[in-house]
């Protein structure tokens, strides 16, 4: 098998701090900079997974990159510069607690609420009649709170605006915002044969601009359905293909495990970590249209350190 990159303890040129999230370790430096590194853990129901996934860092770093650099008309974003197939260097924004959760079809969260009876999700009113990944008549944006710990929470827009987690002039922009960028990678999905079903947005505040921040569109942030054999499959009533991690998910559940107290993670056998690769490298191709290079994984560690300490080194002078 292939190295992976699961723990990271970089020092780079000037850096002042780290913090380590499920997936992504980021460096903080001086000048207001961050090197985040897109790491090979993989997590599900709220619990990394024991093995690293071989190049699942660098198929989210790069389709990252994709969007944020076909989306920089809309918004301005934290990306800098991609000095390593795995890193990603941008500028250090005051994180929004807010993420900007935007859905086109009826699916995963919003799906399980309807069936349990709701007909008001985060404020906004749901049509009656609908079955699960039916399209809504319009795009609705579901906006969560942000947690330190735990799961994030539903939130409406009255809620922010009245708790004053963003100015109302903040919150209509982001809103705004939101819908822009879900269009564009909704253009962007229907040329790869996708539709893009729902996905999730994080901002920040720079020098008093708002800023897109964090990853968009990845398969970690996003649901994808196959465009083809969409319409055939909802009048059957027969689930959507998918491109997510949502296979991670079935392969837990199907051996007894979901994140609840009292389980335990399931062996995860070198065969199944294999597939998972070769699934997040499909991933790629398809929502990029582009063949993956595979980067040398043979010292990922090095790699990186030497990269990245080349690319600050070549900003300074």
């Amino acid at each position: 098998m292939s190295e992976s990159i699961i723990e990271s303890n970089f020092n780079f040129l000037n850096q002042t701090g780290v913090y380590k999230g499920k997936v992504r370790d980021v460096y903080f430096l001086e000048n207001d900079l961050v090197v985040m590194v897109a790491s090979d853990r993989i997590s599900a129901f709220d619990h990394i997974l024991p093995k690293g996934i071989p190049y699942k860092g660098q198929v989210l770093n790069q389709v990252a990159t994709l969007f944020l650099d076909a989306t920089k008309d809309i918004v301005p974003n934290w990306l800098l510069a991609t000095p390593d197939p795995s890193v990603a260097i941008g500028l250090k924004c005051e994180p929004i607690r807010i993420e900007m959760v935007i859905r086109g079809y009826l699916a995963g969260h919003s799906a399980r609420e309807y069936k349990a009876g709701k007909r008001i999700l985060c404020g906004v009113v749901l049509p009656e009649g609908m079955k699960e990944n039916d399209k809504f008549p319009e795009p609705i944006i579901t906006p969560a709170s942000k947690a330190e710990e735990g799961h994030d929470e539903d939130i409406s827009r009255e809620e922010i605006i009245a708790q004053k987690l963003v100015s109302e002039e903040t919150y209509f922009q982001l809103e705004k915002y939101t819908r822009a960028l879900f269009q564009r990678g909704t253009e962007m999905a229907a040329k790869q044969g996708l539709i893009l079903v729902d996905t999730k947005y994080e901002f920040g505040i720079h020098d008093g601009k708002v800023y897109l921040i964090d990853e968009i569109h990845t398969p970690d942030s996003s649901r994808y359905f196959y465009s083809e054999g969409y319409e055939e499959r909802q009048a059957k009533g027969e689930n959507q293909k998918q491109l997510s991690k949502e296979f991670v998910r079935q392969w837990l559940i199907e051996n007894d495990f979901q994140g609840l107290d009292g389980q335990k993670m399931p062996f995860m056998p070198d065969e199944f970590v294999n597939t998972i690769t070769e699934r997040y490298i499909e991933l790629y191709e398809k929502i990029s249209g582009k063949t993956f290079v595979k980067a040398d994984n043979s010292d990922i560690q090095s790699r990186i350190e030497k990269n990245v300490n080349e690319y600050l080194a070549s900003i300074k002078n």
